[in-house]
């Protein structure tokens, strides 16, 4: 691997992972379609990096709900331990939100009894394309026909964590969008547009670290080659600052906009994907 394709595959990381658009649709369409040399299971800690580098980008940004998620929701396990609590023992907003997080994770372990048929997606540009233009059609309805909600940790329930861990499970699929799919549910539950993206980024925290920890093992199990990791380094930067700045993006389309002009575009990518797995 070259320090070039390496900053491109950052940049690409970086920006897919956040923007509705599918990271994992866009990696597999570049490298089955322009036969970069580039395999994902000869370079996996190069995989680790780059996953590491944008769950960087999610700390920075939200470090501060982070912080006092942890803090309320300790401060709620100390009180329940409590024989003899001053107060009642009630979640505050932000332990709500730890919570839902963690209910809404649960999901996740469903697609691991999948996980070689989901595998040989990813080498199949086709269903990729047609993923996409799902993807397109999440995005065009939640911003079209879903009016926007004003739940927010104070008001969301159970169920709703329940169904966008649900619908994040469904994301790991290659062509559709994690981050889409997740805020287009948690808008169709009523979830404020702010907030939903908020949660959905959340959200991704320990399912993206659960996924790194499983690569780093392969990694490991089938032999590291250290030479690359200055080349690797690069990939892994340039994907932390530039999903820094995507997350900045997003959370201003959502604050003004919608996602609308992204249907448009994941329509165009799948459509060519498609076009050119049935050509070349």
């Amino acid at each position: 691997m070259s320090v070039i394709l390496s900053l491109f595959l950052g940049i690409v990381q970086g920006i897919s992972e956040f923007l509705p658009i599918s990271s994992s649709g866009h990696l597999s369409i570049l490298t089955n379609l322009l036969s970069l040399n580039y395999s994902e299971d000869d370079n996996l800690l190069f995989v680790v990096l780059l996953h590491l580098g944008t769950l960087i980008a999610v700390f920075v940004v939200y470090w501060k709900e982070i912080k006092t998620m942890v803090s309320e929701g300790l401060e709620f396990l100390n009180r329940r331990s409590d024989p003899d609590p001053d107060e009642p023992t009630v979640l505050k907003p932000s332990a709500r939100s730890l919570l839902f997080v963690i209910v809404g994770t649960i999901p996740m372990l469903i697609p691991m009894i999948f996980y070689n048929s989901i595998s040989r997606l990813f080498s199949n540009t086709v269903f990729i394309g047609f993923a996409l233009l799902i993807t397109g059609g999440l995005l065009f309805v939640s911003d079209r026909y879903i009016k926007r909600g004003h739940k927010t940790e104070k008001t969301m329930t159970m169920g709703d964590a329940v169904i966008i861990g649900l619908s994040q499970a469904v994301a790991v699929v290659p062509g559709l969008s994690r981050s889409g799919t997740t805020i287009a549910v948690g808008l169709a539950r009523g979830l404020s547009g702010t907030f939903a993206l908020r949660f959905s980024l959340l959200l991704s925290i320990p399912a993206v670290l659960g996924s790194t920890i499983v690569t780093l093992y392969k990694a490991i199990r089938d032999g590291i080659n250290f030479s690359l990791f200055p080349v690797y380094l690069v990939g892994f930067v340039v994907a932390a600052v530039v999903g820094f700045f995507a997350i900045r993006l997003i959370q201003r389309i959502v604050a003004k906009t919608g996602f609308g002009k992204f249907a448009y575009y994941c329509w165009g990518i799948g459509a060519i994907a498609i076009i050119l797995s049935l050509v070349l």
